[in-house]
């Protein structure tokens, strides 16, 4: 499989211009150039930064000249740095994630997807010289299925009206289910050669997000540890998250402890799709939440980095700071040291 160079060894910026209150203290001191400097030392090749249409967009389409300012800010230090980024869009007027946040219609309105285009080729505009340190990423995580259909579409037209901007930046697109691996087959064809394939992977999610209060079905209490046999992973699923168990399919002849062996059942598929296409495949988001004991987060991460290696998989870690995920937060003092030796080995 085609390696994406310079976007292998990653982490997420998340709840810097996404995922917050939006309040000036935030977009200004979150993150400073300190960060991006420790990022760097720490070995890391990239960063993926998401962020929100309204940062850059007001409620009538409108551009925000100070949230571009803050993206430039990004780009720059990363430059300065020797650091390569992704521009993620995380959030745009009428579809989210998250659906807490009200935002809804985007793949049935015209008026939000010309708003759509129209950010993008301004993204474009502004970020479209820099295509050897800067990449693309259209929209985080589609969650319906139905939606695929609409979504290939919609990003094919976007692709086309980027292009004319930044003919060789590479654009990031990903599946249903959440970005999850089983959805990358249904990915459109590239377009051209400067499209890479998009996943998350936070498998087994019973693990992963264990007692998360955004999780439906998720009991608060629930706490699993990282050393159990695969059917007990495959159990807990069945019992408090059914609707994820078809994300554990490609894994469910596996009997033992959950190793790299489950990961690489997992990425199988989209391995093969990739390879057939001549496309690169990345892994934008994965991690563990800090509910979860410290060493059974460095178990985790060393199976799916094995993984990761396998294939020559690029990935961005969850998350750098706060989130529930935070590498830099205390939780993670005792092992930050393994951690990173982990996320950062070739």
């Amino acid at each position: 499989m085609i390696q994406w160079k310079g976007y292998v060894k990653g982490i997420n910026l998340g709840g810097w211009l996404s995922q917050c209150d939006y309040s000036v203290e935030r977009l200004e001191k979150f993150i400073a150039e300190e960060d991006i400097k420790k990022i760097a030392e720490w070995g890391f090749d990239h960063v993926r930064l998401p962020f929100d249409y309204n940062i850059v967009q007001d409620e009538e389409g409108n551009l925000i000249e100070k949230g571009f300012e803050y993206l430039q800010r990004a780009v720059t230090w990363c430059e300065k740095h020797h650091l390569n980024i992704v521009l993620d869009l995380h959030k745009t007027a009428g579809y989210s994630f998250d659906k807490d946040e009200g935002e809804s219609g985007f793949f049935d309105s015209e008026m939000y997807q010309e708003r759509f285009y129209s950010l993008w080729e301004e993204m474009a505009k502004r970020f479209g010289s820099y295509e050897k340190n800067v990449a693309f990423e259209l929209l985080n995580e589609v969650t319906d299925k139905n939606s695929m259909d609409s979504w290939n579409h919609i990003a094919s037209i976007c692709i086309g009206r980027v292009r004319k901007f930044a003919p060789e930046t590479k654009i990031l697109v990903g599946g249903y289910w959440n970005n999850a691996a089983a959805a990358v087959k249904d990915i459109a064809e590239p377009i051209d050669k400067n499209i890479v394939y998009n996943f998350h992977c936070y498998e087994p999610l019973i693990f992963t997000h264990q007692g998360a209060s955004w999780v439906e079905g998720m009991p608060l209490d629930f706490r699993m540890d990282f050393d159990n046999d695969l059917e007990e992973f495959f159990g807990n699923t069945k019992t408090y998250l059914p609707n994820n168990e078809i994300l554990l399919e490609p894994a469910k002849n596996l009997t033992g402890k959950l190793d790299s062996r489950f990961f690489e059942a997992l990425f199988a598929e989209a391995v093969s799709v990739a390879e057939e296409r001549g496309v690169s495949l990345y892994c934008g988001e994965y991690g563990v939440i800090d509910l979860a004991s410290s060493e059974d987060t460095v178990q985790w991460y060393a199976a799916i980095h094995q993984t990761f290696r396998k294939y020559g998989i690029g990935r961005a870690a969850w998350n750098y700071k706060d989130l529930n995920y935070g590498l830099v937060d205390s939780h993670m003092d005792s092992v930050r040291e393994d951690m990173i030796n982990i996320m950062t080995t070739d």
